[in-house]
């Protein structure tokens, strides 16, 4: 292997001392060891000086979407006079200085009892974030996971996360002629090495049962059992309202499905796919796609409705892109702007070659009755 950092010292010690560890466990080590994880040190991650693209580095419109949608879960609980809005993993606070931006200019009434609380794990993000969200920031506060999910705090309003789900740890399986077997991670000759061994635990396999999901001979699939466990946390603190939850990803049958051989697994690092985890551990990014179906399964389970789910360009077209795009057209930008804006939308909604279908959105309510979003109305075709 090429490319050693600090965290490979530390992964191969912690092997030399319990054995064998979960893909899991490793995941977690490369993305949130204190210091040294790809999410927990220093160093832009997200746009073209980082490591990858998300929808929020395409055009502020994509937040004020988003904005327009939670202006209207608001309207769905009554107007109510406090409303407190949560993003999970907020990066360096773009999205959600586009959704306080647009909430502040259109939705004055809304905005006046409004809160915004980040949930960060890295402190040094903080200060990208409060200065971004200068304008906003009496209405902001910070809270650490252990905090936010460990203590008393609840709340009315809206949870949402961009990306946040696909960049939790997962297990790694393999289907065997002696069955369903977990892929771990060992040293072998001083370098990383995989090994399969029986499951790590037994709810991996009830995972795949409770889908119906049998994977065929040789077939590599990723558990994420952390979706579970996080979507459960989220459910407990929000007392009524919505989850908004924005990443790329399929329902089961489509993420399981057998042309699938190796999972899903991919590392990015300078804009460039990586297929091999086991180089510049804490310097790339990790992911697999989302199972969509165990996350309203779940959240049936806690009490969470699933409202709407499906691609994020039927999201943003419902929920109003298109009269961004009018209003752009309307106002007094230059020619360059407008044309700038008509690319970006493009790439935000197009099915094939842009974001539009890779990407999904689920929106799960807790509490309120009969919502009627945005998302909801019938768009053309």
């Amino acid at each position: 292997m090429s490319d050693k950092t600090a965290l490979n010292d530390i992964i191969a010690a912690r092997i030399a001392q319990q054995g064998r560890i979960t893909f899991a466990a490793f995941m977690e080590a490369c993305l949130y060891e204190p210091g040294l994880g790809y999410y927990t040190s220093s160093g832009r991650k997200v746009g073209a000086e980082g490591d990858f693209y998300t929808s929020i580095s395409v055009h502020a419109s994509f937040g004020r979407v988003i904005a327009r949608e939670i202006a209207q879960m608001w309207r769905c609980m009554d107007s109510p006079p406090e409303f407190t809005l949560v993003e999970c993993g907020a990066g360096n606070g773009r999205l959600a200085c586009d959704i306080m931006d647009y909430l502040g200019e259109r939705e004055p009434a809304m905005y006046g009892g409004l809160e915004l609380v980040l949930v960060e794990r890295e402190p040094s993000l903080e200060a990208a974030q409060a200065e971004l969200l200068a304008a906003h920031r009496e209405r902001v506060r910070w809270l650490t996971p252990e905090l936010f999910y460990g203590g008393s705090f609840s709340f009315s309003g809206c949870l949402y996360s961009n990306e946040l789900i696909d960049a939790l740890p997962v297990h790694r399986v393999v289907m065997t002629s002696e069955g369903l077997l977990e892929i771990y991670v060992t040293i072998k000759e001083g370098e990383l090495a995989e090994e399969v061994g029986p499951l790590s635990t037994p709810v991996i396999a009830d995972y795949l049962q409770r889908l119906d999901i049998r994977l065929h001979p040789g077939q590599q699939a990723e558990i994420n059992l952390a979706a579970q466990e996080w979507l459960a946390l989220a459910a407990r603190v929000v007392r009524q309202g919505f989850v908004l939850t924005i990443d790329y990803g399929y329902p089961a049958v489509e993420l399981f499905a057998a042309h699938r051989n190796l999972g899903t697994l991919l590392c990015y690092h300078r804009h460039q796919v990586e297929d091999n985890p086991y180089i510049r551990l804490g310097q790339q990014d990790i992911t697999s796609h989302v199972d969509f179906t165990s996350l309203m399964q779940r959240g049936q389970e806690l009490g969470l409705q699933t409202l709407w789910f499906g691609e994020q360009y039927r999201f943003l077209l419902a929920a109003g892109i298109v009269e961004e795009l009018e209003e752009v057209e309307r106002s007094n930008a230059g020619e360059e702007e407008k044309l700038r804006l008509r690319l970006a939308l493009k790439k935000l909604i197009m099915p094939e070659g842009g974001m539009g279908d890779t990407f999904r959105v689920l929106i799960q309510s807790h509490g309120v009755p009969n919502p009627k979003l945005l998302c909801q109305r019938r768009i053309g075709g």
